[in-house]
């Protein structure tokens, strides 16, 4: 079998192979390997739980992964947490095809609403630090969405799908075929959120395409070459405050806020066997990304003056990034101690412009609704019109042996230099940013891991990684007059067991963790509607995560998956502050533990119905730990039947219970003075809550004419 078979994830296992732990990854090492041999924590979503489950969000797939949770803000917006705190924070990688979908430094929370999950073959979540791979951010871990290739023989889709209770439909389109040595895939979607829902202000659209073509040059390398786009234009009600939560859940304060997000990608990627055992894989990249966005989260109450005609304001902005990149790595097999070595090279120049406008709001007293803006001609403080060059220029390598019987060793480590060349558009000042300014970081990251075979049902793994980010342009610039932000660093040590019990049918994959970081960059909250960067001192993030699958290919299958984990601020003084606030020893805020199962019954071969339970535990929603959320638990169902003649009817049924939950909730309240939860004349909140939706249904016809491989 060639190296290119084997690099594409094309390997296939022969029937009388005996190792239960054959799954095939390629996010450990950048190329495929068995799952069993990879010292690190992956989870994997794959192509046949994508095409039964027939996702509406990323939520949807990778929640279902021990330890990760996407939180969802609305329209494909979200927040993160993979041992992390949820939070908007840059401590995450999301790649597609292994190469990041956003350049260093421009880090956007809702980063994977500029993928297509419909064009997706399968999605791959590595869990810890990976900088050693893939540079910095990639301190929680990394999400790699993996592009679905042409199929051998023609295949033609066309979905929909409505949802009432959210105002929501979508149509899905495939297409796909291969003439030769050439082979094309197209997928697509379009979704809608009418304003006639149960939330007030929360309409959207987005739609998106994949286009992916691979060609053949010869039997010894290949081209692939896929081009991405996604428009998402969203309105963004925002969240309550505990009063409305409780008793008027679906209003919004917000009448005109909205975020828009356009992204291009173009992707030509060139494999060949360049040696003997040898195989070099070259890809070209760039990206267009714009971001506007008129924020809810800026807006907010300002004592009513010469520079406050309203008493309130806000802002709007826009964030724009093109890139250009290559990304070159070569992998080696070597016959001593049955070797691999890989290496490569990351080069990536990203011109960023950003400009944010300074808003006059007004407000009803009455029903607290903001129901107007215009340009503000007085009020200055947070002005920002800059542009930043950057540049990411990295060198990686891995070995990986096997010294000992049953055990692979894996070393290696990625060396970073990232330069931020900062232009000012505006005079300098307190209230229009810093000086023009060249600031540089380099760092390098190593990563030492082993795995260990005990069976041909069990390996273990141990895993000692180290992860690295500097700080974002927007966390130096668009806030500071001065920026005085350090880089944090990671250490990540986390160790494995992989077992699979019942001839296979029954797996476990299971970790335990502890993640330290020094000088984390957090958002510290004096006040409502103020905020700004700082370096925490030291944090400490350490758990336990297990996901349990279960599939005979009987009636009954099943999954679990759970995390329990402490996140903890070991030293943390905002110094600052009036008085010093001390939250060394508490634990960080809106870090819950989870729990999700599934179980699923096959009453007809085409047929199957599955019961899902998703458990968010309660969680601090401040640095004080005063306040806290509850947590919550949730019922969803799933169904789908193959008729004949390609079609498929499916329905979801989500939040059976009808129960008033919470996506995130946080508070201000930094655990001094007067706690104001709601808000009170003209004091403003503390408490907000981002409300789930209720119970709701979603039905789907889908019709295909041919098969996807």
């Amino acid at each position: 079998m060639s190296l290119l078979t084997v690099a594409l994830g094309q390997t296939v296992y022969a029937a009388d192979d005996t190792q239960m732990l054959d799954e095939v990854v390629v996010s450990g090492s950048r190329t495929s390997e068995k799952l069993s041999e990879t010292p690190v924590s992956i989870g994997v979503v794959d192509d046949k739980a994508l095409k039964r489950d027939k996702p509406k969000t990323m939520g949807d797939v990778i929640n279902r992964i021990a330890g990760v949770t996407w939180v969802d803000l609305g329209n494909e917006q979200h927040m993160m947490g993979i041992r992390q705190p949820n939070s908007t924070n840059a401590v995450y990688q999301y790649l597609e095809d292994g190469i990041p979908i956003r350049p260093l430094g421009v880090f956007n929370h809702n980063s994977l609403n500029e993928l297509n999950l419909a064009g997706a073959e399968h999605v791959e979540v590595i869990k810890g630090a990976a900088s050693s791979l893939y540079g910095s951010n990639a301190i929680g871990g990394a999400v790699n969405f993996i592009t679905e290739r042409p199929s051998q023989t023609p295949y033609v889709s066309v979905g929909v799908r409505r949802d009432n209770v959210n105002g929501f439909d979508r149509i899905d389109t495939g297409a796909s075929d291969s003439w030769g040595d050439f082979g094309l895939r197209f997928s697509q979607y379009s979704s809608r959120r009418s304003r006639d829902n149960w939330q007030q202000y929360s309409n959207g659209s987005k739609d998106s395409f994949t286009l992916r073509g691979d060609y053949a040059l010869s039997g010894t390398s290949l081209i692939h070459a896929t081009v991405s786009y996604n428009d998402l234009d969203s309105a963004t009600p925002g969240s309550l405050d505990p009063v409305d939560y409780h008793s008027n859940s679906g209003k919004s304060y917000q009448t005109f806020s909205w975020r828009k997000d356009k992204a291009t990608r173009v992707n030509v990627q060139w494999e060949g066997e360049t040696t003997h055992d040898g195989l070099t894989t070259a890809t070209l990249f760039s990206r267009q990304d714009d971001h506007g966005q008129l924020p809810n989260y800026t807006i907010s109450a300002c004592a009513i003056s010469a520079t406050c005609l309203t008493g309130y304001h806000g802002t709007i902005n826009n964030n724009g990034v093109k890139s250009l990149g290559i990304d070159m790595k070569h992998q080696q097999e070597l016959a001593w101690l049955s070797s691999r070595l890989i290496a490569g090279l990351y080069y990536d120049q990203s011109p960023n412009s950003y400009w944010s406008n300074n808003l006059d709001v007004t407000r009803d007293a009455a029903t607290r609704v903001y129901t107007g803006q215009v340009a503000s001609t007085t009020y200055l403080t947070g002005t920002r019109d800059y542009k930043a060059d950057i540049k990411n220029t990295a060198l990686f390598v891995q070995w990986e042996s096997s010294p000992l019987d049953k055990t692979r060793l894996v070393v290696g480590g990625r060396s970073d230099n990232i330069n931020y060349d900062f232009t000012n558009n505006l005079t300098p000042s307190a209230n229009f940013g810093a000086p023009n300014e060249s600031r540089s970081y380099t760092h390098f990251s190593p990563k030492v891991g082993a795995t260990y075979s005990l069976s041909n049902r069990a390996s273990m793994y141990a895993n000692v990684s180290e992860g690295f980010r500097p700080p974002e342009v927007s966390e130096l610039y668009s806030k500071s007059a001065v920026p005085d932000l350090e880089p944090s660093t990671y250490d990540n040590l986390e160790l494995g067991l992989r077992m699979a019990f019942l001839d296979g049918a029954l797996k476990l994959d299971s970790a335990i963790y502890r993640l330290e970081g020094h000088d984390t960059i957090v958002s510290y909250t004096p006040a409502v509607g103020s905020s700004f960067n700082k370096n925490a001192g030291h944090t400490r993030s350490q758990g336990l995560e297990a996901n349990l699958a279960w599939d005979s290919g009987a009636a009954l299958d099943g999954r679990m998956g759970f995390s329990l984990a402490s996140h903890r601020y070991v030293q943390y003084h905002v110094k600052d502050s009036v008085p010093v606030l001390d939250y060394s020893g508490k634990e960080m805020p809106i870090a819950p533990d989870t729990f999700t199962a599934e179980i699923g019954y096959k009453p007809v071969t085409d047929g199957r119905v599955a019961l899902e339970v998703v458990r968010q535990g309660g969680y601090w929603m401040n640095n004080a730990n005063t306040v806290r959320y509850a947590g919550h638990t949730l019922l969803n169902l799933r169904a789908n039947y193959q008729f004949a003649g390609g079609w498929e009817a499916w329905l979801q049924g989500r939040n059976l219970t009808n129960r008033l939950y919470a996506d995130n909730a946080s508070s201000s309240y930094s655990g001094t003075g007067t706690y104001t939860p709601s808000t009170v004349g003209t004091t403003a909140g503390m408490d907000s809550y981002s409300v789930g939706a209720p119970r709701s249904l979603m039905v789907g016809l889908i019709f295909a004419f041919g098969s996807k491989k």
